[in-house]
């Protein structure tokens, strides 16, 4: 849907160069996109990113620069900052921005949530979703607004990230560092509107590596 947009509005042409700094996830989805539709590739993930998941994207085409994860937004090795530039000096590029791209939350509020929502027969009482850029969570909850409007909306947060605190206090908490990959974050995105959130608990790495081992 992002890369349908860029399409629709003109910012990317047949032959173009999509560009996107992630943590991999988001990355998946763009690269089996951008192979059948015939784009090249360029993904900036931070270099605590698991090399299992470096290996499927290289795989499947997409050309992954790996940046520093230990500098914060507004640092040039940053990996969304990374990524911005990079769309300035490569022409016929577009920077999908998930975390500032309103295709992504309106996918997420016309396809994802109506699925789920069919799929439980509408029996739900609650969705539990982690915030990477935010898209998932946002549409999920405003779709979840008008058919269920007593559904709860709950965040698993990793420890270190400043969401849970955002969410449980209205302030943002200190921030720290986690192992969990493609959630958490250290700073609100823009396409994430967590008033639609009902609850947040924060949630350790190691009881999340024990849970996932047990799973």
């Amino acid at each position: 849907s992002m890369i349908e947009a860029a399409e629709k509005s003109g910012a990317i042409k047949p032959g173009g160069t999509l560009i996107e700094a992630t943590a991999g996830n988001t990355g998946l989805g763009l690269a089996l996109v951008a192979r059948q539709k015939g784009y090249r590739l360029i993904l900036v993930i931070p270099d605590k990113m698991s090399q299992e998941k470096i290996f499927n994207l290289q795989a499947m085409g997409a050309e992954v620069l790996l940046t520093r994860s230990d500098v914060g937004k507004g640092h040039p090795e940053y990996y969304q900052d990374m990524a911005l530039r990079l769309n300035g000096e490569i022409e016929n590029s577009v920077f999908i921005n998930q975390f500032g791209n309103q295709a992504n939350p309106l996918a997420h509020e016309t396809s994802t949530g109506p699925e789920i929502w069919a799929q439980m027969s509408h029996r739900m009482d609650a969705m539990v979703c982690g915030v990477g850029s935010g898209g998932t969570i946002t549409g999920l909850g405003r779709f979840f607004k008008k058919v269920a409007p007593d559904l709860e909306m709950v965040l698993a947060d990793p420890e270190g990230s400043i969401l849970a605190d955002y969410v449980n206090k209205g302030e943002m908490g200190d921030l720290g560092s986690w192992l969990v990959e493609g959630i958490g974050e250290d700073f609100i995105p823009d396409v994430s509107d967590l008033s639609l959130v009902s609850s947040a608990y924060t949630v350790p790495d190691k009881e999340a590596f024990l849970t996932a081992r047990k799973l």
